[in-house]
Order: C-alpha cells, then sequence, then structure tokens
C-alpha cells in the first residue's frame, strides 16, 4: 500500500508497530522520508492524535526538526521530511516510542486494522503543542529548515513555549505613566519669534521605491537560481543493510548440485531385480564455487550417500512411480519402502556394482530434474565423510563463475551474527520444482561437535535443501558450511562446518581458493554503488555482466545504479518552473530600470 499524496514512493525503509517510514520522491525528484500511521492505529483517535502532535512538536521544538509537507487529517496520516537532514521519518516514531524493524518484517510487527491496537505510551499519550502550530497539509518552505545535529530519540521532545502574538492587527492601548511639565523660563516670551518655513516637498520618494524595486527583483532572481540550484549536489547513498551487502557479494556464487543417481534394485538372495528397468533418484543440495576454475564446495552426504541411504532413496522413487501405475497405495508408500529396504542391494547398470552417479550445477533461478544449459555438468573431486567433516569438492565444466572468498580467520564466537545462504522452494514436488537463493540472518548459539569433528550451530537455517550452502559474515565473506544437525528430531540445517575444514579438504586436493579479477571489479562496483558513485558502479558491474554472464546479481545492480543516476540527473537539471521565474523577473526588472531611467531625466529637468 503507497499512501497518497505529492510524492513517488520507492521503498520502504522500516516498520514498526503502528506504521511504516518511505523513501520517497517529490515533483522535484528530491529525496524525503515519509513517516505514515498504519495499520490499526490510523484508525485510533488517541493514536493520530499523538501522531500529529509528535509531528508538530518536532516542527517547533528548537533543534527539532520540520517536515515539509504533510497531511495529519488523512485516512493513513503523513509527514515527510528532507532526506539531506536525516532520517526525520524514523525520528517521528522514535518520538512517539517506536523502533523500526526491518521491511521484511513487516508481517510480524505491523498491526493490521483488524488487530489490537498497540498501547499508547504515556510519554506521548498527550503531547500538548501551545502556540501556533503548522497547518496539517501546507509545506513548509525548504529554506526554513534549519540544520539539525545528532539528537536524542529516547525520549519525546519538551513541550515547545507559546510562539510570539501577531502585531499586525489593532495596536493595544497601553497606558504611559505621567510627564512632568517642563519648567517655566522666565525669559521666554509667550510666543515663537522665529516662525519655521515649511518643509520643501520630497520629489525623489517614487525614485527611491523604484530602485528598492530593483533591488528586491535582483535579490528575488538570486534567490529563484539559487533555490533551483541546490539539488545540483551529489545524490545520496542508497539506504541498506550490512546483510543486504553481504548477500550482494555472496550469493552470485552460490550454487544449486542435483546429483543423479541410475542402478537396479535387486534382491539380496535371489539377485533378481525389483523392476526390469533401471530405477533413477536425485539428490538435492546447495554449494558454492572457490576457485575460477570452476571447484565448489558442497556435502559429502548429498553427492555420496551412505548404501542404505542411496537404497532408501532409490524405493522410494520405484514406489512413486508404482503409485503412478496404481499398483499401490499411497498411504502404503512408507511401509513398502521399509519392507524391502531389509531384503534388497542397489547395483549400477550394465553389471557394474555402483550406481551410475552424475552431477549437474545451476546457479541463480533453477529447477529440479534439469541436465541441459543452463544446467552444468560436474565430476566429484574429493570427498570426506562424516567423520572428518563431511563436505566434499566438485569441479564444474565452466571457469567463468563468480566465487566466495574465504575467511581463514575468521574467530566465531557464540553470540555472533552471521547470515545463512542457500537454495530453498515453496514448491511440494522437489523434482520439478523452482529452487531461488534464500538468505537468512542467523546467530551463533554454540560451539560443540558432531561426532569427531568440532563445529559450531545457528539458531536458523533456511530449508532442507541449504545443506552445503555457505555461512558468510557481515562482509560477504564464507566463515563455514551448512550441514545436518544429527542432535536436532528435524534434522535441520544449523550444524556449520568450520572454515579451517574447509581450508583443509582444498589443500589436501591441491586447490588454491581466491578471487580472480572478475570477482574483484564485482566488488568494487558494489562498494561504488553502496557509496552512492552511480557511474563508477554502472561501469563496473557491467564489466561484471560482460565477462561472467551468470552474475544476474551483478545485473540486477547494475540496473539500480542506473536509474539511481537518472534520478540524480533529473535533480541536476535547471527546472523548468525557475526558467519561467526568471523571465517573469527579468521583465520586470526591465521595465523597472526603463522607469528609472525616465524619472531621473525628468528629475533633472525640473
Amino acid at each position: 500500500m503507497q499512501p497518497v499524496g505529492p510524492y513517488r514512493f520507492t521503498e520502504v525503509i522500516g516498520v514498526c508497530q503502528v506504521g511504516k517510514v518511505w523513501w520517497a520522491i517529490d515533483g522535484q525528484d528530491r529525496l524525503v522520508t515519509v513517516a505514515v500511521l498504519a495499520g490499526a492505529a490510523a484508525a485510533d483517535p488517541p493514536w493520530r492524535e499523538a501522531f500529529a502532535n509528535a509531528a508538530n512538536a518536532m516542527a517547533l521544538t528548537p533543534g527539532g526538526q520540520r517536515y515539509v509537507n504533510a497531511d495529519l487529517a488523512a485516512a493513513t496520516p503523513w509527514a515527510a521530511y528532507p532526506a539531506e537532514e536525516g532520517m526525520g521519518g524514523q525520528r517521528l516514531f522514535q518520538n512517539l516510542g517506536m523502533d523500526l524493524h526491518p521491511a521484511e518484517a513487516e508481517a510480524d510487527i505491523l498491526i493490521p486494522e483488524a488487530g489490537p491496537v498497540a498501547d499508547l505510551p504515556e510519554s506521548v499519550s498527550a503531547m500538548p503543542v501551545s502556540g501556533t502550530t503548522p497547518t496539517s497539509g501546507a509545506p513548509l518552505p525548504w529554506a526554513m529548515h534549519a540544520p539539525v545535529g545528532p539528537q536524542p530519540v529516547s525520549a519525546p521532545p519538551q513541550p515547545v513555549s507559546p510562539a510570539p502574538e501577531q502585531t499586525s492587527g489593532v495596536p493595544h492601548q497601553v497606558s504611559s505613566p505621567p510627564v512632568s511639565a517642563p519648567p517655566v523660563d522666565p525669559f521666554s516670551a509667550p510666543q515663537r519669534r522665529i516662525a519655521p518655513s515649511e518643509p520643501r516637498p520630497r520629489r525623489g520618494g517614487p525614485l527611491r521605491a523604484m530602485v528598492a524595486l530593483a533591488v528586491v527583483l535582483l535579490v528575488a532572481a538570486g534567490g529563484v537560481v539559487a533555490l533551483a540550484g541546490s539539488a545540483d549536489t551529489d545524490p545520496p547513498p542508497p539506504p541498506y543493510t550490512l546483510e543486504e551487502r553481504a548477500t550482494a557479494i555472496a550469493s552470485p556464487a552460490v550454487v544449486y548440485v542435483e546429483v543423479v543417481f541410475t542402478g537396479y534394485l535387486r534382491d539380496k538372495v535371489t539377485k533378481a531385480p525389483l523392476r526390469a528397468g533401471p530405477i533413477t533418484f536425485n539428490r538435492r543440495c546447495s554449494g558454492f564455487v572457490v576457485s575460477s576454475a570452476g571447484h565448489v564446495l558442497t556435502n559429502n552426504l548429498c553427492v555420496r550417500p551412505a548404501a542404505d541411504t542411496a537404497r532408501q532413496n532409490a524405493l522410494y522413487a520405484l514406489g512413486q512411480t508404482l503409485i503412478a501405475e496404481k499398483k499401490l497405495e499411497p498411504g502404503k508408500l512408507d511401509a513398502y519402502v521399509a519392507t524391502n529396504l531389509r531384503t534388497t542391494v542397489l547395483t549400477g547398470v550394465d553389471s557394474q556394482p555402483e550406481p551410475q552417479v552424475r552431477l549437474f550445477g545451476q546457479l541463480n533461478v533453477s529447477r529440479g530434474g534439469r541436465t541441459e544449459a543452463p544446467a552444468i555438468p560436474g565430476e566429484i573431486v574429493r570427498t570426506w565423510d562424516a567423520a572428518a567433516g563431511n563436505v566434499a569438492l566438485v569441479k564444474l565444466a565452466d571457469e567463468h563463475l563468480p566465487v566466495a572468498e574465504l575467511n581463514t580467520t575468521a574467530e566465531i564466537q557464540p553470540g555472533a551474527s552471521l547470515l545463512s545462504i542457500g537454495y530453498a522452494t515453496s514448491e511440494k514436488d522437489p523434482r520439478t520444482a523452482t529452487y531461488t537463493v534464500a538468505a537468512k540472518q542467523v546467530t551463533v548459539t554454540a560451539w560443540g561437535s558432531q561426532g569427531p569433528v568440532s563445529v559450531f550451530r545457528v539458531g536458523d537455517d533456511v530449508g532442507s535443501h541449504s545443506r552445503g550452502g555457505p555461512v558468510v559474515d557481515t562482509s560477504g565473506r564464507v566463515v563455514g558450511m551448512l550441514d545436518n544437525d544429527e542432535s536436532s528430531a528435524t534434522k535441520a540445517n544449523r550444524v556449520v562446518v568450520p572454515v579451517t575444514t574447509l581450508g583443509a579438504l582444498l589443500a589436501e586436493a591441491g586447490v588454491t581458493p581466491g578471487l580472480g579479477p572478475v570477482d574483484k571489479r564485482y566488488r568494487s562496483g558494489l562498494d561504488a554503488y553502496f557509496a552512492g558513485q552511480y557511474p563508477a558502479a554502472i561501469k563496473q558491474l557491467g564489466a561484471t555482466v560482460t565477462d561472467s554472464p551468470t552474475n544476474h546479481v551483478a545485473e540486477t545492480y547494475r540496473g539500480n545504479a542506473g536509474d539511481r543516476q537518472a534520478i540524480a540527473d533529473r535533480a541536476q537539471t535547471f527546472p523548468n518552473w525557475a526558467v519561467f521565474v526568471l523571465v517573469g523577473l527579468g521583465v520586470a526588472l526591465l521595465v523597472t530600470l526603463v522607469a528609472l531611467a525616465v524619472a531621473a531625466r525628468s528629475r533633472a529637468r525640473g
């Protein structure tokens, strides 16, 4: 929902229980923050009054912050603040005792219209504003805002003293104290001896008025030029969080890994196949690229499962086929697998003892079961079982993939905030589902062990297919790999194999991890974007897209940089309204100068 008002709303900065703060752009492409009372609070009279009082108090308190526009009587009241003076919208809600949360938390934070109204803090439930207050809906001039330094926001502003009364009306009758008469001069005559002459009429009054008018016109023209050119400043950097930046850095290197197994299920005793044809089943997980040669780190049990796990997967695949052929009831699938798990073996094709294994990797938006382009074929290079860390190294047949950087000196402590990244899907059938990269902020709960391996655990995960995905710090560098938590009943991917184990596997395989020139250019382009240096970002991210076509995130941020630069260019263009005003002032000034010349000549003749 975008509020009604004279702005183009771009994105939500944050959300609280009673409203949201937006980034928005006015008619002159100037950036503002807009605080909007929303949800249940928008229809609650005490909250509406508190919102209006807080906005007016900020505007009138010395050292406060004035809004440039507001409609405090709207169905969803709002107040807009200039971006160059700080986060006015955020300050307004903080003065109401409300802290902002990330926009993604709206469903959990903002109380909907049908929900219970949030309790009004006592400190703002009756925030009177004495004196003259700004009129709701009437914009205040941009030039009237005083510079605002950092202000405390933990308490609401103090009541404002009354504004001075207007004096343009009828003046008050003021009684003067009696004045004593001057002493009598005995030598003075009762009448004046010399009568003063009549003053000569002033002929320069109109001339002085026209000179003053010319000065006023020149000053007004200068003010128009200054106001129109005030937008000719560097554009502000985009609002972002460290989590967004870390995700942008690391996510292009995350890989959807799918391994296809083909073989026969046979009776242990007779060796007879349970089905005439071979059986195919797939295993899916995440991974991440660690070298420009296409090396990918992933989970060992995903690409090389234990024999009983592989047999169980094959039986479930066969059972699904029998259900589709109406030869097995859906409710009996688990029993069918349990019965045959003890009596069968899984062999390969053409008398091979092991099933055939094919591996494929996809980046960006991926689809289950895809074995053709854009899926990239790969091969298993090395695996370590659960006793050594349960990690694997594979190599994809593409040497132009984005690379993730390892933080080999990371020291992870309990309570540290990290980012878990991996592939996830909301679809029910994993065989044909669409998978996308998901990221979630997680907290380290404790260090421990899984078997003989030292690991640490985090408090959340992004789904079952994130196993093998990276865990990164706020700089976007990998500090570990996700794995199943065997101590949990849900087997959630909340165990993190530390980066030291990953580095040891790479060293054993003779692979040196590191960023290539394209990866370094990509990070430089992101640095330029988040610093508001959009021309540099467009150039560097564009070169990244050319050299690494699979980096769709680079393409996204290059587009964002282009959009923000276009907004900045429009803001720096001399506006049409200023041209018309200057022309009008110029004509008025010319007429005034002509009148001055005529008046001066007439005076000289007189």
